[in-house]
């Protein structure tokens, strides 16, 4: 195991009916506040109007963004970063999933940057500079951003899409309640936990060894999700199901399975690419790539822990290693298309004019080609994206 600082200090508020706590966390911060959300879904569930009752009553100075992108846009970064400086804004807050959380994440530094707002995100994780305050109210179980400092943007115009963060971007607050999810259509409860397992995974498939505790809780989280994702997208309002799925979300990214492990992701780069160019959503392009990269991967020095990945989370019996191993990347792929994910880029409009383009990206942006579990170079991503066109069977 590596050497790791864990260190993560969002006061986190899980449970139903807690917003009469908000004006208090606020009122820490100060009074005039930048509403951040999406395209309007938290109007429809009631949402919006008792944030704004409990912000009015409280004699606090609202001022909106709205319209945050599902792959959110920098654009709309400059726009809240000039709505901060304008107006003063003391205390950022974002009501939304983890797209809307990012780009509040990005708003709240760029609003104290001397400069452009790409020009912050381009600095990746060695931006050093401060952020506003920020206090999320989640209504999305999938990223984690909740509770952690990375943020990703895109940039239509460049075909990029691209992580960053610091410490200063992670949530001083966040309320996690999973009545606010109950709403969440199946599609996106479905690819909201395909998000959560991805991040499991890449945290998984690291080359570090003598992680066994970080292993672990990643086996039980992944196992968690594999049985409460289809009880929500039968009963949407099972509260409990949606509360596992939830702080599943939070716990899979907040550094608990990934810290004291070295190495670059796989699948995270290879979707990126597939957002930045055809805008799709972000869990689904993982599904689609996550049992492809396991095949393209699976060989003599990585078959172990493809074996304990189906032995210990998908409870395969099969003693040989490689065709134990082949079971579980096949439960995984049938698990998804169960769920209702499309799993095949011509599904959801991608064919393969702009595979070289978009490996020789993955390759470019991230060290996937050196430090990833299995490194990958552009012709490796592109034939993992050309296994991604047809229907596949991995036993």
């Amino acid at each position: 195991m590596e050497n790791f600082d864990f260190h993560v200090t969002t006061d986190i508020r899980f449970g139903k009916d807690r917003l009469a706590e908000l004006p208090e966390v606020l009122n820490s911060f100060g009074k005039n506040v930048l509403l951040v959300y999406g395209g309007g879904s938290i109007k429809k569930i009631g949402l919006y109007d008792k944030v704004i009752d409990q912000l009015q009553a409280n004699d606090t100075h609202i001022f909106e963004l709205a319209g945050v992108e599902p792959n959110p846009r920098v654009e709309t970064v400059r726009r809240g970063a000039e709505i901060c400086r304008k107006e003063n804004i003391d205390v950022v807050l974002a009501v939304g999933g983890g797209s809307t959380i990012d780009c509040a994440k990005v708003v709240a530094a760029a609003a104290k940057f001397d400069g452009d707002a790409w020009d912050l995100v381009l600095q990746r994780r060695k931006y050093q500079g401060g952020a506003l305050p920020l206090v999320t109210i989640l209504t999305l179980a999938a990223t984690g951003s909740e509770m952690n400092a990375g943020a990703v943007i895109s940039n239509l115009s460049t075909h990029q899409k691209l992580g960053t963060g610091n410490k200063s971007m992670l949530p001083k607050v966040s309320f996690l309640d999973p009545q606010n999810t109950f709403s969440v259509n199946k599609y996106q409860t479905a690819a909201g936990s395909a998000d959560i397992m991805s991040h499991l995974i890449e945290n998984y498939f690291k080359r570090t060894e003598g992680t066994d505790v970080q292993d672990s809780v990643s086996e039980g989280l992944m196992r968690s999700v594999i049985k409460n994702c289809p009880i929500a997208l039968k009963d949407p309002e099972n509260y409990d199901a949606r509360a596992n799925l939830m702080w599943a979300s939070t716990l899979a990214l907040n550094g608990l399975t990934g810290n004291g492990k070295a190495g670059a992701w796989s699948c995270h780069p290879m979707e990126h690419e597939l957002s930045a160019f055809y805008d799709i959503t972000h869990g689904v392009g993982l599904a689609i790539l996550t049992p492809r990269w396991m095949e393209y991967v699976l060989n003599d020095d990585t078959v172990d822990k493809f074996a304990s990945f189906a032995w210990n989370v998908w409870g395969v019996e099969e003693k040989v290693p490689m065709l134990a191993a082949r079971i579980g990347i096949q439960k995984l792929y049938d698990y998804f298309k169960a769920c209702g994910i499309p799993m095949t880029l011509p599904e959801v409009g991608i064919d393969d004019e702009k595979f070289d383009e978009m490996a020789k990206q993955a390759v470019a942006h991230n060290a996937i080609k050196t430090d990833a579990y299995v490194p990958l170079d552009e012709a490796a991503v592109k034939e993992i994206y050309t296994d991604c066109l047809t229907e596949s069977s991995f036993e």
